[in-house]
């Protein structure tokens, strides 16, 4: 019985020895991968990352997270595996962290629309994104809800769904256009909207419209696309384009300083704005095309037809830890209260 214990786990291991070299000898070339970080929902990226590994014939490997999330792992030079491009995440913290990526002009850059592009080619536009506010129809009528001010309303304190603008991209942006659209001293602002938030954030943007749905908040503030996908969807919620303007930011992608796979880096950066991706985002995604010549989707508004606040990128990266700190201060103080 001994001997027979002793053959079997002798045989386990040399079968086990032979997975791995077979895992190796069938694995991907360095030269064929390539790594991934992004702040996108699974059903964005998945799409488009399988089409381009059809197409190239290229491994990708895929690292999820929050824009700012994974923008402190990388900058603390501890990401593992080692990213070779950010794929999502609001562009104005991709400026913020400009130091972290290699600038790049992709291919077609003449077609896309040039109020998306950036002005030192540091990252792609990817699409572009309308802020909105949602409400629970059965917790709210229509009219109580039709712009920024009302987030400042006594009634609707504690019950706003806002997710935490050092993780989400899409929060730091609607925190910046809440800022403009309601316009005077920012500190006030800051003040007034973290009281009547009672001290309470969520961690991620996509806790937002779960918490309206639920009935656990009365509304909220996220993307026009993410809000068009869950009505789409039968979710008990609303969408308000804000009376006193939104703005209209959109995500990139950006190529990473020192990537390991810079050519595949570059591809999958011209695939992103190619005519069959942007249509894609449009047909499936609720999202809004950058680049020209794509009619426009019969699901959702003109553009023209929304108030837009005049949302300054420069401004917004710019102040981008300095705000951070004063909203974390605010709601801090609220939470002590």
């Amino acid at each position: 019985m001994k001997r027979f214990l002793i053959f079997f786990l002798v045989f386990t291991l040399l079968l086990s020895g032979c997975t791995q070299k077979q895992a190796q000898d069938f694995g991907p070339a360095d030269g064929d991968t390539l790594v991934i970080y992004t702040s996108h929902k699974k059903e964005v990226w998945w799409p488009i990352v399988k089409e381009f590994e059809s197409r190239t014939g290229l491994w990708v490997q895929v690292v999820e997270g929050g824009t700012n999330e994974l923008l402190e792992t990388i900058r603390s030079g501890k990401a593992d595996p080692i990213p070779d491009l950010m794929f999502g995440g609001g562009v104005e913290s991709l400026e913020a962290n400009a130091s972290l990526f290699s600038p790049y002009i992709c291919a077609q850059a003449d077609r896309l629309l040039p109020q998306y592009r950036s002005g030192e080619d540091l990252w792609t536009p990817f699409s572009a994104l309308p802020l909105v506010l949602i409400y629970n129809p059965k917790l709210l009528s229509p009219d109580s809800l039709t712009g920024w001010s009302d987030l400042l309303k006594p009634s609707l304190h504690g019950r706003i769904a806002f997710a935490d603008p050092a993780v989400s991209g899409s929060s730091y942006t609607a925190l910046v256009t809440l800022l403009e659209a309601l316009g005077g001293d920012h500190d006030t602002v800051l003040r007034e909207f973290a009281r009547n938030l009672d001290g309470k954030q969520l961690p991620s943007s996509g806790d937002v419209l779960s918490a309206v749905a639920s009935g656990e908040c009365s509304v909220g503030v996220t993307l026009e696309e993410t809000a068009s996908r869950r009505i789409a969807a039968g979710e008990q919620l609303a969408m308000v384009y804000p009376a006193d303007g939104t703005s209209c930011v959109s995500d990139g992608c950006a190529i990473l300083v020192g990537a390991r796979h810079p050519e595949n880096a570059k591809k999958f950066v011209d695939f992103t704005v190619s005519r069959d991706v942007q249509q894609l985002l449009q047909d499936q995604f609720c999202r809004r095309p950058v680049r020209d010549g794509l009619e426009p989707s019969a699901s959702l508004p003109d553009l023209a037809a929304i108030a837009q606040v005049d949302y300054n990128l420069r401004w917004a990266s710019e102040h981008r830890d300095s705000l951070l700190m004063s909203w974390a201060f605010y709601l801090g103080s609220e939470e002590e209260e």
